[in-house]
């Protein structure tokens, strides 16, 4: 199995003094049936111990999960900041879910907007990717980052999914490891991202 790197969501535990890093089991399941070995990213390290980290691990592919608002946790901010200059660098397959595609944006200097009617609710996506997702967002992409395409738009126009014009990263702003069963675009789509 190619070892993938998988940033994870900060969730603070204030009246137990804890700050913790977290990973929906369900993405590691997603990751395994599709093959690959994920090995979630720690928060908060010095960037010459996460440089070290990633150059030990020497991972096959970067998945930027989803969770926390950007901007709201420095560390992760900086944490997936550092991926993605890591997957540039090395020409690495990345996939950006939901957060993670937003982190796209923001990296491409694309500003993010404000969605109604992305929060706990499904959706069709047109182009092409298509089929009926899960939507869990109240930021979107307010337009094409430069240096991208548009693979899929939700109805109103919004954008679902993207991908960079040179690179191997993709950007899906839906959550495939909370379908039940997975869809298995999705999968057969994360495989011919990272191969």
């Amino acid at each position: 199995m190619k070892a993938v790197a998988v940033s994870q969501r900060v969730d603070a535990w204030p009246e137990r003094g804890e700050t913790r890093d977290a990973l929906d089991q369900r993405l590691n399941v997603w990751l395994v049936a599709a093959g690959y070995l994920p090995y979630p990213v720690p928060n908060g390290l010095p960037q010459t111990v996460l440089a070290q980290w990633l150059a030990w691990l020497k991972p096959g592919g970067v998945i930027l999960s989803g969770g926390n608002d950007i901007g709201t946790i420095n560390e992760r901010d900086s944490t997936e900041a550092m991926m993605l200059d890591y997957a540039a660098q090395y020409a690495l397959p990345l996939l950006g879910l939901c957060r993670g595609m937003q982190m796209l944006a923001q990296h491409a200097a694309m500003p993010l907007i404000t969605v109604d009617d992305h929060v706990r609710t499904r959706h069709l996506l047109h182009g092409e990717i298509q089929g009926e997702v899960n939507s869990y967002h109240n930021l979107g992409v307010a337009d094409c980052p430069q240096g991208y395409r548009v693979l899929a738009r939700s109805a109103d126009g919004g954008i679902e999914a993207i991908q960079h014009n040179h690179l191997p990263w993709d950007g899906w702003m839906w959550h495939p490891e909370r379908e039940t069963p997975f869809r298995e675009a999705d999968g057969q789509w994360l495989k011919s991202l990272f191969g």
